[in-house]
């Protein structure tokens, strides 16, 4: 007697990534949408009792804004450091004196300012948490293939298992194995630069205050956590930052210190040291058929800016807000129109700052002298300009454009 295959599993939304992305947008549709709207989220990382993620990430005003509106930022407050004023310096790397050139106040409106540092792990344990408060279905296992049937996508999972989608999320990263899967092509370039992440520990309190220095390799960044404790994200030429990073820890120390400066007094390595090739690259369509890409899997940028995962969570609320708007409609959230509207809402954004960071970061990594006047010039001239200095900040810190409802701290 012939086997009767066991009936396939269904859910309206599958998500593959647990990152910041995928779980925001998780939460957000449950929120949104209620119980009876089923969303699974599939990634190995879920087999782990704690994140172990050891960087960090600057949350802009309106990512913030995100994490309030889906009642996440409460759990992680209390780990969150503002940043209350911001320098940028420009100098080669052993002169005596690193002028500044451009200042910023930390608010973006009294009272609030324009980003947070905070570690990556909690943030994303208090995601996990909010997700399965809401009946969330968390899986740790990865997306290994899918196809379209009539009016869904048959999603394979690593593990054997086909669960029927209406609509399939890559948000697996830079490298996504959904985007490669649905053909979708990605356009852009390696930079023969890499970033150095780690974490240090120093002897004075750094009061909130994050510093870039831009130095010829690249910028230098120091980015106040909680305690006396700060990020550091080092860009180098490729070649140069593995040197650096495989240095005896006295050798590396030496080299951190040269560019770090005794500001905050005796300095202290807390966390590994890893380093991260950059590049620019764009995917040539942010949705396919019942498939939508957000985050890393979209798009990647130079982190010149700080801006890379503000930008996925601008992907979550924009495609969250069309998704919400379908559903109570009685559409197909699947449908291409409902998809079409996710990809007008977020390309332009998405060339944009990809454009702008490419070119900050051809314009500050050089030795170019001319290049160097011409950008203090620039520099100084913003310094000196209140009102621009204040439509920067807006634009850090995610208040410019169309802006999705929960980048405004409301609920969908």
């Amino acid at each position: 007697m012939a086997k009767v295959p066991a009936e396939q599993h269904k859910t309206d939304l599958l998500i593959g990534g647990a990152g910041f992305a995928g779980l925001a947008l998780a939460i957000a549709l449950r929120q949104g949408l209620g119980e009876s709207f089923a969303v699974t989220v599939v990634d190995p990382a879920l087999g782990a009792l704690k994140s172990k993620d050891p960087r960090a990430s600057a949350i802009a005003a309106a990512a913030r804004r995100l994490f309030e509106a889906i009642e996440v930022w409460d759990a992680v407050a209390g780990d969150a450091q503002p940043i209350l004023d911001m320098v940028v310096t420009d100098s080669k790397l052993d002169d005596a004196v690193r002028p500044t050139f451009l200042t910023f106040g930390g608010e973006v409106e009294e009272g609030e300012p324009f980003a947070h540092m905070i570690e990556n792990r909690h943030l994303v344990d208090a995601l996990v948490v909010k997700a399965k408060e809401l009946g969330v279905d968390l899986r740790s296992g990865a997306v290994a293939g899918f196809e379209n049937a009539a009016n869904t996508i048959d999603v394979a999972l690593a593990d054997g298992e086909k669960i029927s989608v209406r609509l399939l999320v890559g948000a697996d990263g830079a490298h996504s194995k959904i985007r490669e899967t649905a053909g979708i092509a990605t356009h852009g370039w390696n930079y023969d630069q890499s970033t150095i992440v780690t974490t240090v520990a120093h002897e004075r309190d750094h009061s909130g205050r994050a510093e870039e220095h831009f130095l010829p390799a690249g910028p230098f960044a120091i980015l106040p956590l909680t305690g006396k404790r700060s990020s550091i994200v080092w860009t180098e030429n490729a070649r140069e930052a593995e040197r650096i990073v495989a240095l005896p820890d006295e050798e590396f120390h030496a080299e951190l210190e040269k560019r770090f400066g005794l500001q905050l007094g005796d300095l202290k390595v807390i966390s590994p040291r890893r380093a991260f090739p950059l590049g620019l690259f764009t995917a040539r369509e942010f949705i396919g058929e019942r498939l939508a890409l957000v985050g890393d899997a979209a798009h990647i940028i130079h982190p010149i800016a700080g801006q890379g995962l503000n930008m996925g969570l601008r992907d979550v609320a924009a495609l969250a807000e069309a998704i919400v708007d379908a559903a109570r409609l009685g559409l197909d959230i699947g449908e291409g129109g409902v998809l079409d509207r996710y990809q007008r809402w977020r390309r332009f954004d998405t060339m944009t700052m990809g454009v702008a960071t490419d070119g900050l970061n051809r314009l500050f990594s050089n030795s170019n002298d001319l290049l160097r006047l011409a950008r203090d010039v620039g520099l100084g001239i913003v310094e000196r300009i209140p009102a621009l200095k204040r439509v920067l900040i807006r634009e850090a810190a995610g208040f410019t454009g169309d802006v999705p409802k929960l980048l405004k701290g409301e609920a969908l």
